[in-house]
């Protein structure tokens, strides 16, 4: 099964350096030669493993990451049937789901993702050249049917200790749900366990040869703006009107994501923890009713563990395999306390990427039910401060101090910071299909 699923799925791959590559087939056979021939620049999973073992001992460095997905129209002009795919988000397309998700109206996402994209190429490494060199192998694989209807680059964003970090500042990518042994045995804990099963990510591909053996998975790729100036702004204004002074200003930003910028739970700590300090994740919200996190934090919308009446199981079962990448460039350093006016108030943000065996009860049951419901998980929750979209009507209180039951007035929810500027659903499809087009 290894041999014939994609990198990047099971365990994310290193993505420093990142092209995007949005492709439109003018010409079925012609759209299938060119993903036949991308197969030759594609590793397997198993040979991915293989390469992040061989680092992890000898520091040995690997091949870039090529992975390819389709979309539902790109299946249609290859001429398949999408009729076996089990995802009905898939088979509608992002653009049709823009209501379920309170995403704005197509017409004002950026042009590439207006138009009818059929695949998906990525391409990533650590560095920036090896990049450069197979995106120009890919390029040369396309035929003079086909386009590029847009291409976005990624590139990794981190602090002064060289963790990753969103252009807010905060450390990005904990919480994520682990697939093999040596994986969850760095993550042992006994408050939280990362463990999942396979069928979590993967589903059968059902256009491939053996099925039953086929594996692939369903990706959201979305592109999100930050509006960096106006959260930081928000962080402000909450830490004025909570009475916050000194180094506890920081506080206010904790509790609306839920960790200090260097990582630190709000959940576990107060105050943020040393510099150097692994980031922890062995935590659960059982016995803290908002008074340390509050219930309205992004970490805690977006994951609410084990805090929920309908049982960890449920909460479990919605959590995707996360492998964004920032966009965009910084004069300033995303990371320290400048004035909010130095801060970009657009041309950042996040390609939010995400793996999931099903995109309604996943990706789309995240941001509909959880990020964009001011009622989750009790009335007065408002919208997820940093992902939720829609109007903000609802006024939220927060813990006086770290700890306190005591609850502030109500206040004005953070602005919506983050906008949608478009993306697509696809099925990143086994090698096995890919070799059989």
């Amino acid at each position: 099964m290894l041999d014939n699923l994609q990198p990047n799925i099971l365990q994310a791959h290193v993505r420093e350096h990142l092209s995007v590559l949005f492709v439109h087939f003018g010409d079925g056979p012609d759209g299938k030669r060119f993903l036949r021939g991308l197969v030759p620049l594609m590793k397997s999973a198993s040979r991915h493993l293989q390469e992040t073992r061989a680092f992890n001992e000898s520091k040995a460095l690997g091949t870039p990451y090529v992975g390819v997905g389709i979309s539902k129209l790109g299946y249609v002009a290859l001429g398949h049937s999408t009729t076996k795919f089990t995802d009905n988000a898939f088979k509608s397309g992002l653009k049709r789901r823009k209501d379920t998700l309170s995403d704005p109206p197509v017409s004002g996402w950026e042009t590439p993702y207006q138009g009818e994209i059929h695949a998906v190429v990525l391409i990533g490494d650590a560095t920036k050249e090896p990049v450069a060199a197979t995106r120009k192998r890919v390029l040369a694989l396309l035929p003079k049917t086909a386009k590029v209807l847009g291409e976005e680059t990624g590139t990794g964003l981190r602090n002064a200790h060289g963790l990753g970090i969103e252009h807010f500042g905060y450390i990005d990518g904990r919480s994520q749900p682990l697939f093999l042994a040596d994986q969850v045995a760095k993550e042992s804990g006994t408050n939280w366990t990362p463990f999942f099963p396979l069928s979590h990510i993967l589903v059968a591909d059902p256009l491939a040869p053996q099925p039953s053996r086929h594996f692939g998975s369903y990706f959201v790729f979305r592109k999100l703006e930050q509006n960096v100036r106006a959260f930081r702004q928000a962080e402000e204004h909450l830490a004025d009107s909570l009475g916050l002074t000194g180094a506890d200003r920081q506080l206010a930003g904790a509790m609306l994501v839920g960790r200090f910028r260097n990582g630190t739970p709000l959940r576990l700590h107060g105050k943020p923890s040393s510099d150097g300090h692994p980031v922890q994740n062995d935590f659960s919200y059982r016995d803290d009713p908002g008074s340390k996190c509050p219930v309205s934090s992004h970490i805690r919308k977006a994951n609410p563990r084990d805090s929920r009446d309908d049982g960890l199981e449920r909460v479990l079962g919605v959590m995707m395999a996360r492998r964004g990448q920032t966009y965009g460039t910084r004069t300033d350093r995303p990371w320290d306390d400048a004035p909010p006016e130095t801060r970009p108030t657009g041309g950042v943000g996040l390609l939010f990427m995400a793996f999931n065996s099903s995109l309604q009860g996943q990706f789309e049951f995240t941001q509909q039910t959880w990020a964009d419901n001011p009622g989750f998980p009790s009335d007065g929750t408002g919208h997820d401060p940093v992902i939720g979209q829609g109007k903000r009507n609802v006024k939220v209180r927060y813990p006086k101090a770290w700890g306190s039951d005591k609850p502030s007035p109500p206040q004005p929810q953070v602005p919506q910071t983050v906008t949608m500027k478009g993306g697509e659903y696809f099925f990143m499809p086994s090698l096995a299909f890919l070799k059989s087009l």
